[in-house]
């Protein structure tokens, strides 16, 4: 496994899997991986590609009361998992490989990469400057690592829809591949971030899928009215004492707009505070 940490070893390195005659598939991350990363690699592996994991805690897509400082950082671990899952290349770059201009003062970065739609409501709406940042780094990601396709997964379901919709209007060569959402065994949705909670919250923190379930379930019995589904899902999160409910939305499942009517294909998102642990999921109905 080739580990990379400057921009034009990687680029040349991706020339190179092509010029072999073989495709390249990105994973990007954050790090901290698990098996829902792990995931997203096998999916990578099963469409006949090479596969360059991304691991980069990126400072633009943290307002500045989020928990970059506190994002939990283990490279070593990574490169084991990666290096179990046989991935072809880690590219592990710093900040200044990645925001040569800087990231913040009077050196910032001057470029950015902005979608203006998907992004308005939930998310965008309540972490300003968050889908800016994670536009701009993908965007970098793109340019850098050259694939020909990208796994993203379907737990972070507005930033799927939003990087779909960037690659489409900006016209990137790269086809976007949805990965479904790793749970544990109670439900709850496998994310880096899940670390951080204490004993209690995460024997609560299953409240969200509960109340996912919920919803998915009342549909299939013909319930189609969206403000009842959205109820249930409140009802069911306030049940848990730890949790601190953000949103629970039922909205169309492409332009990320709420419904009053529920049909198939619309999305259930959740999005709560467990402890000081903010933690996002969704379900499609």
């Amino acid at each position: 496994m080739n580990i990379i940490r400057a921009v034009k070893e990687m680029q040349a390195a991706s020339a190179a899997i092509r010029q072999s005659g073989r495709r390249v598939a990105l994973v990007p991350t954050m790090g901290a991986l698990h098996e829902g990363h792990a995931q997203l690699m096998r999916q990578a592996r099963e469409q006949g590609a090479a596969v360059v994991v991304s691991i980069y805690v990126n400072p633009t897509q943290f307002g500045p009361h989020e928990d970059f400082n506190q994002y939990p950082r283990d490279l070593g671990a990574d490169e084991q998992l990666c290096e179990r899952e046989k991935v072809d290349a880690v590219f592990a770059p710093s900040n200044e490989e990645m925001y040569p201009g800087g990231t913040g003062g009077a050196h910032a970065a001057a470029t950015w990469v902005e979608e203006t739609v998907l992004s308005r409501r939930f998310e965008g709406e309540r972490r300003p400057g968050h889908f800016r940042g994670v536009c701009t780094v993908v965007a970098k990601l793109f340019h850098i690592v050259q694939p020909d396709l990208a796994v993203f997964g379907q737990k972070d379901y507005q930033q799927l829809k939003v990087v779909q919709r960037m690659v489409h209007d900006l016209r990137f060569p790269i086809e976007i591949v949805p990965a479904p959402t790793v749970r544990e065994p109670d439900g709850l949705a496998l994310s880096s971030r899940n670390v951080g909670l204490s004993a209690a919250e995460r024997a609560q923190a299953a409240v969200l899928s509960k109340a996912l379930r919920v919803a998915h379930d009342l549909f299939t019995e013909g319930e189609q009215s969206a403000h009842r589904l959205e109820a249930a899902m409140q009802r069911t999160v306030s049940l848990a004492p730890s949790a601190r409910l953000d949103y629970a939305q039922i909205v169309d499942g492409e332009t990320l707009e709420p419904v009053t009517k529920v049909q198939s294909g619309n999305v259930a998102l959740i999005a709560a505070h467990m402890g000081k642990v903010r933690l996002i999921d969704n379900a499609i109905l």
